[in-house]
């Protein structure tokens, strides 16, 4: 079938009737014939914004050449057992993974299923209680049902992006995510789908259990037999553990059991919230987007310098059209994050803007050991939490005020629903956290007209952006360094960041766990 390069005003590349009409003018396609989007990306480069398009004209309507598994038909439910800690984007396509290679997963969530999390998310934001088992990070899905639903990733790690994707489309993800060059699927959406990712592993054997807590590792002559529960001992041919990067129990868990693992850099900061109107003035250069273009995102990076020492300072899961969210998993702390509904019609853009932390950064924490960054993240969440008034209440600051030194007066209207206090962002952030920010801030401004702005606002803080631990794996097998039939695996061991990754790397390691043991 021909496939044709297109460059189109956005009124054209995003309205498929309009799209039809324009290939039928230029003579790309007859009567009877279908169009086929095979990518499509932005371009607001120049004032006049053009939409750069692939597509295919075909003879029959496009649709999804899904991947092998939904072409079959499993059993499993007299396999061999594989226990998968976290039902997360990992451990739920390692469930898949291990249903093709004939094993049968048990996927043990310490968390609820999505409805019943619906309302500690709401005690949460009305309540300001936070259930540690039960939150934005910990739930059936993990911290990506709750979240823009980001889907495109730089990973570099051997896996199909595109097979993740066939496989997001078939339990209800839109078919643009395919063509798309910055895919999301949105946190209205992102429910549904993963409560279908469950039940296609329930269909075909695998178990999911809820409100199960695993609580001690059963490693016998340096190889994982098990995992201990509240409920009681799990035994399986192998440990896949993708609890992701805010199960600072399994952490400690691991230092005490003697399961290696050390301190890895992270980055650290705060959440930005501008007007998305105001985003897409300073992006697409025009007083209004009008009706066909998306609401614009940004990427920023910047390098610092303080006492001779340069750190970056970047944006962070950038969401437009978005909400911030407290994403606490423990009383005592406060943490912010950011989602967007599939539509991003939300009147805020949010953008996490984040410093990169060093080990050397943060000396008065090496007596913590393996466990220092995780410390050093921990305590800055405490001190947001006390200046937030011991409650879910974020400290915040308007941004140009920030950079100057001067505590905002009034706060502006914000997303984020448990409220704002008025603060000194510098009281919250480490020194060298927060006068990097400053920098960066100054930087962008430049760059970006308009950008620094005290119709911005900062909200602290921003710090789970990856996790502070790596639990240490062989490169080629995945499996531990020390413990066999261990398997460490994406965000929570620091292997992968974003839902894509995760899920590559959950299918990585349950690859390895299948060459370890052929059924």
């Amino acid at each position: 079938m021909p496939i044709h390069d297109l460059i189109v005003p956005p009124e054209v590349g995003f309205d498929s009737n309009n799209l039809e009409a324009y290939m039928h003018q230029q003579g790309h396609m007859k009567e009877g014939q279908y169009v086929d989007i095979l990518r499509r990306s932005i371009d607001a480069r120049q004032k006049q914004i053009k939409i750069n398009m692939r597509v295919e004209v075909r003879d029959t309507p496009p649709e999804v050449e899904y991947v092998e598994y939904f072409k079959k038909e499993y059993n499993v439910r007299n396999a061999e057992p594989v226990i998968i800690v976290g039902a997360g984007p990992a451990g739920l396509f390692a469930a898949i993974k291990a249903i093709e290679g004939g094993l049968k997963p048990i996927v043990l969530e310490r968390g609820k299923d999505v409805q019943s999390r619906r309302r500690d998310l709401a005690a949460i934001n009305k309540e300001h209680t936070v259930n540690p088992e039960s939150n934005y990070c910990f739930g059936e899905g993990g911290a990506g049902t709750y979240s823009d639903g980001k889907l495109y990733t730089r990973s570099k790690k051997r896996g199909s992006v595109r097979r993740i994707f066939e496989v997001l489309v078939a339990h209800g993800a839109t078919p643009e995510i395919l063509f798309e060059a910055h895919p999301h699927i949105g946190t209205n959406k992102l429910p549904k789908l993963v409560t279908a990712l469950r039940e296609t592993i329930e269909v075909a054997g695998g178990e999911v259990h809820f409100n199960t807590k695993v609580i001690d590792f059963n490693i016998v002559n340096g190889e994982m037999k098990g995992v201990k529960t509240e409920q009681g001992e799990i035994k399986g041919v192998a440990v896949v553990l993708a609890t992701g990067h805010s199960a600072r129990d399994i952490f400690r868990l691991c230092q005490d059991r003697k399961v290696k693992i050390e301190a890895k850099p992270f980055a650290l900061g705060v959440r930005i919230e501008h007007p998305q109107q105001l985003i897409d003035q300073i992006q697409y250069k025009c007083d209004h987007r009008g009706e066909y273009l998306p609401a614009s995102a940004y990427s920023l990076v910047s390098q610092t310098t303080l006492k001779g020492k340069e750190r970056g300072v970047f944006s962070f899961c950038m969401c437009p059209g978005g909400f911030i969210v407290p994403a606490a998993t423990a009383p005592g702390e406060l943490v912010v994050n950011g989602m967007s509904p599939s539509r991003r019609d939300s009147k805020y853009a949010n953008s996490g803007m984040v410093v990169a932390v060093e080990m050397e950064d943060i000396p008065a924490y090496h007596k913590f050991g393996d466990l220092a960054a995780m410390e050093f993240q921990a305590n800055v969440e405490k001190i947001a939490w006390k200046l937030g008034g011991k409650t879910q209440t974020a400290p915040a600051q308007k941004m140009v005020d920030f950079v100057d030194g001067k505590i905002s007066e009034g706060l502006l209207e914000t997303s984020y629903q448990p409220g704002l206090q008025s603060a000194d962002m510098m009281e919250v952030l480490p020194d060298f956290i927060g006068k990097r920010l400053r920098q960066g801030f100054q930087y962008f401004g430049q760059k970006m007209k308009g950008y620094l702005t005290n119709e911005a606002q900062i909200i602290g803080v921003e710090s789970r952006t990856s996790s502070p631990i790596r639990i240490l794996r062989d490169r080629e097998t995945c499996e531990h360094v020390e413990v066999k039939r261990l398997f460490p695996c994406a965000e929570g061991a620091g292997y992968a960041g974003g839902i894509v990754s995760a899920a590559m790397d959950g299918e990585r390691c349950m690859d390895g766990v299948l060459n370890l043991y052929k059924p």
